[in-house]
């Protein structure tokens, strides 16, 4: 069989998303080249790698074996990538990193001041959900996470380096605004706009109440920052955010900070990875920087 490492290279990336756009976008390579690839593959191998069933593709019997050699062969290459980045120091080198979509509203710029120090080295930044990142923590797909809450299911090293304070936000108008500290039981009369389940906010939130005893009305389940932003300052209800992505908002003075008792909630960001995982020097270059500067 003459398969080649870039046929086992795209097959991995259409077999983990489950989707021929997503592998393209992730390779900078064209939907039909990516297609062609997977097809070269299957001709070699002799048997279907991938089934259609309506719009979704699914990996056949052989396709999930298959994937997992290919996994193999990925995380094989990345260590001789990581060896030979190691050799040549940081004037090269690759720093795959994905983070929680509320650190989106500081990582660019602790990113923009790593790159000023290390130029040659390039940078793959994946900002998603809680689910995702300790899906790519479990299947160690990328080097480093930033997240609010390391998973206690997985065996990772987290170490916090921020801090995280979570507050409660309300339009200026709003009949609390005036108040110098507002009772945490006054909260129980008002309706919040919460994250999703699953979300890191949305489990502090309601580890928080509960902890104190505080049952909360909720009103819309909202998937984004951006969304409860915006809900709350059009009287939607009010919302718990970390402090980092108001920052806008308050200087506008679309929303404000409500004094509450026992407020701010006090979190953490914290720098995750697979515990044992031999970084990059890249990698382990960025969170030396994040552990020591900010």
């Amino acid at each position: 069989m003459n398969i080649t490492l870039r046929q086992m290279k795209v097959f991995e990336s259409v077999a983990r998303n489950l989707s021929y756009t997503r592998a393209a976008a992730e390779l900078f390579l064209s939907q039909p080249a990516v297609s062609m690839q997977v097809r070269q593959l299957e001709r070699q191998l002799g048997v279907p790698l991938f089934e259609r069933l309506g719009k979704r593709v699914h990996l056949t019997e052989a396709g999930r074996e298959v994937y997992q050699y290919s996994r193999s062969v990925a995380q094989q290459l990345d260590e001789m990538e990581t060896l030979l980045a190691d050799l040549k120091g940081l004037n090269s080198g690759r720093l795959r990193i994905s983070v929680a979509s509320t650190a989106n509203y500081f990582v660019p710029n602790l990113l923009a001041t790593f790159h000023k120090r290390y130029p040659g080295v390039t940078v793959s930044l994946d900002v998603t959900n809680r689910e995702t990142l300790i899906g790519q923590l479990s299947d160690n797909t990328v080097d480093l996470v930033i997240m609010g809450q390391p998973p206690a299911s997985l065996d990772v090293d987290a170490q916090a380096f921020m801090e995280n304070p979570l507050v409660v936000v309300a339009p200026p108008g709003h009949s609390l605004a005036r108040g110098k500290s507002v009772p945490l039981k006054r909260l129980q009369e008002e309706t919040f706009l919460v994250r999703e389940p699953g979300s890191g906010t949305r489990i502090a939130m309601e580890r928080f109440f509960s902890e104190r005893g505080i049952r909360l009305k909720t009103g819309m389940e909202v998937g984004s920052n951006e969304a409860i932003k915006q809900s709350v300052q059009a009287g939607l209800g009010l919302g718990l955010l970390s402090r980092a992505t108001i920052e806008q908002e308050l200087t506008l003075k679309r929303l404000i900070i409500l004094q509450v008792a026992e407020f701010p909630i006090m979190r953490h960001w914290y720098i995750v990875h697979r515990h044992g995982k031999r970084l990059p020097a890249a990698a382990e270059a960025f969170k030396r920087f994040l552990l020591t500067d900010t």
